[in-house]
């Protein structure tokens, strides 16, 4: 079990520096998130800007992060929670994003060298920009 970011990272043994890089290019396209650890299955996630968030299964509202890290077995996942004019954004995006697999929030990828750096941090920094104007469909209750 994790308790401070550090640990979460030393934790990753191998892809450590893997996700440093990620993380790196997080905080730089979008350095008003404030970034913490959040609870994820039997794990933790990185999460950067926490918000409100109720997903339509729950009776309350909790918190979860526009931007999210995680180390799975075989890749790495970036969670974006955009939606603008009813698409996710890195569903929308997917095709310039290079090697990756995507699905409704979620860029999947082996290492940051098989994507387009430009457009990852670009996604990134559309999802702040469009998220603190009021216009991320994913947070509204």
């Amino acid at each position: 079990m994790t308790d401070t970011v550090e640990e979460w990272f030393a934790a990753a043994g191998p892809r450590e520096a893997e996700l440093r890089r990620v993380d790196a290019l997080v905080r730089e396209a979008a350095p008003g998130l404030d970034r913490e650890l959040v609870p994820a299955g039997s794990g933790h996630v990185l999460g950067y800007g926490l918000l409100p968030y109720r997903p339509r299964s729950a009776r309350e509202t909790t918190r979860w992060p526009l931007v999210a890290l995680a180390a799975q077995k075989r890749h790495l996942s970036l969670y974006v929670c955009a939606v603008v004019d009813g698409e996710y954004l890195p569903e929308a995006r997917a095709a310039r994003l290079g090697r990756v697999s995507c699905g409704k929030s979620c860029v999947r990828f082996t290492s940051l060298d098989r994507i387009d750096r430009a457009e990852l941090a670009a996604l990134v920094r559309d999802a702040a920009a469009v998220t603190s104007s009021g216009g991320n469909a994913f947070f509204v209750s």
